[in-house]
């Protein structure tokens, strides 16, 4: 049956061609393939044949009689059969569709995807992943998981126990291991117990080095570095007998042990071996070669760049310790948490970066076209007010209410599945003090869930501060023909909470640093801004690690909710304004 769908399912013509041959032949006598009734190899045997385009090609020309015979009974006699062919051109059908909603080519003619992919993404536990790593990531997953029906292995870099911390990490040292003794008996390695300097000597000159004519049995023996047995006069300086398996450097010479192994391990693999040997145990080529291990298929695609944007992870640890920000997932990283913290939704991320697809041309992205893919939360994010707390207005309300009273406004005016919300009435509001210093008197303005109002009064500071307003209700005045759309809250009849509102900016000034340029010529003075204000009642049952839209102010991550901030504040971050996607 393998051979059968192998046969078939190719896409080289002359292969099909030569299978259908024999088929020819099979059925001179045949009605079936298997039998002398529809069988379990005329049903996968037709299926094949009628979802390949080349195989169906090649039947539809007639130049094999028994087959077209064959292929046309079975699709006349056994019409139930084709409910696999229309299930498998479904699926291609979506496979092709999920690539047009990404918006990207992503016919890269991949090699033996017949049985599956498996891709692997390599990430090191010494830092946390960035927006460049979810690039690597939602592509390995659609690959494995959308395009191909297979796997995404994510594989742990931690042979460095200088750098790394305590992480997920992977298991593979024994087996590392025991195929690089197997590589030292086989004369594809040996040991190198010369001194650095010496050893560097030899590679610089491209002299063979004496270690290389030690015997396999003496080489095993002992524990030390481990070089391939390559080309130590190759013009390239890296094929000169690389080092497969070296001692760490430890700060001050002072050896440390692995943070999950211990002391069990003094020498460690390095990821040029690493990477070609476990790719494949899991599922370029030299040592792959070498241990007559299958050639993994690769495709390089272009690394992700932003404006203002730096991802070197030196870089950015340099700023975590400096304390410029707070920590790997402050709001300001271009750190996966911190842009979620920041309140994109990982849908949205998802969607940017198949978008993007596996093209090889570089390019460097504006941040607004990845915050443009918040758009989808729109309709299920519940709407509260905020009124920033400095130098607030207190606006009383001609025919405005005796007593304060609430009423239940939907949280979401154009999706009433998103709930109701308690909303204050009263005949004393309060208001921005920007909305309140563009008010002039007459002015008919909109209060937002409540009616239109006319500016009867204005009190100012003698610097200009409005510092007190009358409005006079007018209910019957319409919405549409007004200007300005205002915010408010009731000053009483409620209990509001405080809040603090955060606002980031980008960590550098320039939009793309250059070679010579130095990080800290460049680095932001002031990238963070916090308002405190006070937010309706509704706050007190919103929780932590959602997002919200303050009316008029934008989308706000819920960072903390009420009563977990300082002083019991609800924190809440600003999501940025995305431009056109």
């Amino acid at each position: 049956m393998e051979a059968l769908a192998t046969g078939l399912g190719g896409s080289d013509y002359k292969s099909v061609e030569s299978f259908f041959l024999k088929l020819e032949r099979l059925l001179a006598l045949r009605t079936y393939i298997g039998g002398f009734e529809l069988s379990d190899w005329d049903t996968k045997a037709w299926t094949i044949t009628r979802t390949n385009k080349v195989a169906h090609a090649i039947v539809r020309k007639g130049d094999f009689k028994n087959v077209a015979r064959w292929f046309g009974y079975i699709e006349a006699v056994y019409p139930e059969i084709q409910v696999d062919v229309k299930a498998a051109q479904d699926h291609e059908k979506e496979k092709r569709a999920a690539a047009s909603r990404a918006g990207a080519s992503y016919n890269i003619g991949l090699k033996d995807t017949e049985n599956g992919v498996v891709t692997r993404l390599p990430p090191e536990p010494s830092g946390y992943l960035h927006i460049g790593h979810a690039k690597a990531a939602f592509l390995d997953d659609y690959f494995a998981h959308d395009a191909f029906k297979g796997k995404l292995i994510v594989r742990f870099d931690d042979t460095n126990p200088t750098k790394e911390k305590q992480e997920p990490e992977d298991d593979y040292f024994q087996q590392l291991y025991d195929i690089s003794e197997q590589m030292i008996r086989d004369g594809n390695a040996y040991i190198d117990d010369t001194d650095p300097d010496t050893s560097k000597e030899y590679r610089r000159n491209r002299l063979p080095n004496p270690r290389r004519n030690r015997s396999p049995e003496e080489s095993v023996a002992i524990h030390h570095c481990i070089r391939a047995k390559m080309l130590f006069d190759s013009l390239n300086g890296t094929m000169r007998d690389p080092a497969i398996y070296r001692f760490p450097n430890f700060q001050d010479n002072k050896p440390q042990p692995h943070h999950r192994t211990g002391w069990t391990w003094n020498i460690y693999p390095t990821y040029d071996y690493v990477c070609p040997v476990i790719d494949s145990l899991e599922g370029y080529c030299w040592f792959q070669d070498a241990l007559r291990l299958r050639r993994v298929h690769l495709w390089e695609y272009a690394r992700l760049c932003f404006i203002r944007t730096f991802l070197s992870k030196r870089k950015l640890t340099k700023i975590v310790e400096s304390g410029k920000v707070a920590r790997w997932d402050d709001p300001r990283m271009p750190t996966i948490r911190g842009i979620l913290r920041r309140g994109l939704t990982v849908p949205a991320l998802r969607g940017f970066m198949l978008k993007q697809g596996p093209s090889r041309s570089l390019v460097v992205m504006d941040w607004t076209i990845l915050w443009s893919m918040k758009k989808a939360i729109d309709p299920v994010t519940p709407r509260h007010t905020a009124v920033e707390k400095n130098n607030i207005v207190i606006a009383n309300i001609v025919g405005g209410p005796e007593t304060p009273y609430t009423e239940e406004k939907p949280k979401y005016p154009k999706n009433p599945a998103v709930g109701t919300k308690s909303v204050t009435f009263s005949s004393t509001i309060l208001i921005d003090q920007a909305d309140a210093a563009s008010f002039t008197l007459g002015e008919e303005i909109t209060l937002m869930a409540w009616g239109n109002a006319i500016v009867r009064k204005i009190e100012k500071a003698p610097d200009g501060t409005v510092t007190g307003i009358q409005l006079e209700l007018y209910l019957d005045g319409d919405f549409r023909k007004t200007e300005k759309k205002i915010t408010w809250l009731s000053a009483g009849g409620s209990d509001l909470i405080n809040v603090e509102l955060w606002d980031f900016d980008y960590l550098l000034t320039k939009d793309n640093l250059g070679k010579d340029d130095s990080l800290d010529d460049y680095l932001n003075p002031a990238t963070a801004v916090m308002a405190e204000a006070l937010c309706d009642a509704n706050m007190v049952s919103v929780k932590e690690n959602g997002i919200i839209q303050l009316e008029r102010k934008g989308y706000f991550w819920v960072d903390k909710a009420t009563g977990q901030g300082r002083e019991g504040k609800a924190v809440l971050f600003k999501t940025p304004a995305g431009g056109k996607d």
